[in-house]
């Protein structure tokens, strides 16, 4: 019976084990695909491959649902082993806690249509707070396991044969202990390392989802544009009607950020229309501009809500332009020189559509896709051009830059 029990417990063991060996290779995955698509520089890096490790993310985060359910099949057991171990069973906890609470906001952002936008971007505050408490925690979880940290240290003082005294007469086991054990020590070591490296960045993270807007005055004051001069905003815009937007704008790209001085600024609408027109810098911003206030939605989550654009309306251009009877679809550059997006003639009239010079009472800057960008607020923001510096009509269809790497041409949100 003893035998027997002894190989239970040690199959149990090895369960375990693997569990947790598994969920570790999991986690690790889930850290490595979602820093590269949280992060915008791996944008323009990785091209399409983006969308590929997106889809790994989401199947390993679906995925990370089997290890939970077994565990839980093993708990009942493991919980009374763990009987008196306070520490052991907090950790247990926790860790579920992280990998249910990921799984399910991951769940929200994955099916973000069926929600809606306020759903997905509370999904993604969640799920980037957990991540910031979750992975330092599993880091120092997984460090201060290792086996050489557990293996006991002796606090004695050898001398050239065992059992020998120090001078004096004094054996070395009866020394004082040492205040803090090497293991103790390593631990402590690690935790502080740490709270060093991921604590400016958590506290970057949280100030800006705490604070009402992006801060235009810091953006304006250090953007790379050098364009004179500078629109002056309407009374609508300053103070903004909208109230200032809330929310944070997140910077994506998939070049290195552009930048436009008056020499190498233009607009141009060509393509199937009556009158080809193009201006530069001074011109362009002597254009008489209309206000409007709207949200901003990602396909990634998050919102801006209550913007207050400056700009001219899309269909006023077209309506300029004189539309030829042959054009289909409305074609939009970047001045990146990658960046396409397209919308229907229909799409294109729609009254919010807006070429964009101004937002909140301020220029837009160059992180944020100005001097002049297209703002589409019924569709994900990767129908809104940045850096727009050309509009096309075309009698054919157009996929744009991220519909090509796998984003569906049905935008809306």
């Amino acid at each position: 019976m003893a035998e027997w029990l002894k190989k239970v417990r040690k199959g149990y063991g090895r369960k375990l084990a693997g569990l947790h060996t598994w969920n570790g290779w999991i986690v690790v995955v889930l850290t490595f695909t979602g820093l590269i698509l949280f992060q915008g520089l791996w944008r323009g890096i990785l091209g399409e491959g983006r969308v590929l490790i997106r889809y790994v993310h989401i199947i390993v985060g679906l995925a990370s649902l089997v290890p939970v359910v077994y565990y839980l099949l093993l708990a009942g057991k493991h919980w009374k082993q763990l009987r008196g171990k306070t520490a052991q069973r907090a950790n247990v906890v926790i860790v579920l806690a992280l990998l249910v609470g990921w799984l399910l906001s991951g769940l929200v952002l994955w099916q973000f249509r069926l929600v809606g936008p306020r759903a997905a971007g509370n999904a993604l505050w969640i799920h980037d707070l957990l991540t910031w408490v979750g992975l330092p925690y599993i880091i120092y979880h997984s460090v201060t396991r290792l086996k050489w940290l557990k293996e006991p240290h002796r606090r004695t003082v050898k001398t050239g044969r065992e059992g020998e005294t120090m001078a004096g007469g004094v054996h070395p086991a009866a020394q004082p202990a040492a205040v803090m054990s090497r293991a103790t020590f390593i631990k402590t070591a690690v935790g502080a390392g740490i709270a060093i490296a991921i604590g400016p960045s958590f506290l970057k993270w949280l100030g800006g989802q705490l604070s009402a807007g992006t801060n235009y005055e810091e953006a304006v004051a250090t953007d790379a544009n050098k364009l004179f001069p500078a629109p002056a905003p309407l009374p609508a815009s300053s103070p903004p009607i909208g109230g200032g937007s809330k929310g944070e704008f997140r910077i994506y790209t998939v070049t290195p950020i552009p930048h436009f001085d008056n020499t190498t600024f233009s607009f141009t609408i060509d393509g199937l229309v009556e009158r080809k027109q193009q201006w530069n810098w001074e011109q362009f911003v002597a254009l008489k501009r209309q206000v409007q206030v709207s949200d901003f939605h990602c396909v990634t989550g998050w919102s801006v809500y209550g913007n207050t654009w400056e700009g001219i309306k899309l269909k006023d251009f077209l309506q300029l332009a004189g539309v030829k009877p042959g054009a289909k679809t409305v074609k939009f550059y970047s001045g990146d020189g990658v960046y396409t997006d397209a919308l229907t003639l229909d799409q294109a009239s729609m009254d919010d559509v807006l070429v964009a010079v101004m937002h909140d009472g301020k220029p837009i800057p160059s992180d944020l896709g100005g001097p002049v960008r297209l703002v589409v607020p019924k569709m994900y923001a990767y129908k809104s051009v940045k850096w727009l510096n050309r509009i096309e009509l075309i009698d054919g269809d157009h996929i744009g830059y991220w519909e090509q790497r796998g984003y569906s041409n049905d935008a809306w949100v």
